[in-house]
């Protein structure tokens, strides 16, 4: 039996509003896109599905990545120094000319 289509509504506006704004596009936000597919009128059980396994991290679960390719041979802090930078760079923290010159991180 199919949800009713004011459930479903429901349903997809509070997976939108605990949704996280990303700092890095504030004209793009997944939030607003959620929040007006809630409004649609074929709204199905499968999308509302489908954001909350993306909300859940599911695959992220379902597929996990192994140390081998989280941390490759060749630069194994690569990952870690990348997530690093885009913490900071969305706190406005910036590296110094220096290091950014001489390659250091």
């Amino acid at each position: 039996m199919a949800a009713a289509p004011a459930s479903l509504k429901h349903q997809m506006q509070k997976i939108a509003g605990r949704w996280a704004e990303d700092p890095f596009r504030p004209n793009v936000q997944l939030k607003t896109f959620l929040t007006s597919l809630a409004d649609h009128p074929n709204l199905t059980p499968m999308a509302v599905r489908a954001a909350r396994a993306l909300e859940n991290d599911e695959f992220k679960k379902m597929y996990a990545l192994s140390d081998k390719i989280l941390k490759p041979a060749s630069m194994p802090h690569h990952y870690t120094r990348l997530i690093e930078a885009f913490e900071k760079s969305a706190q406005g923290i910036a590296r110094p000319w220096w290091k950014i010159f001489f390659n250091i991180w």
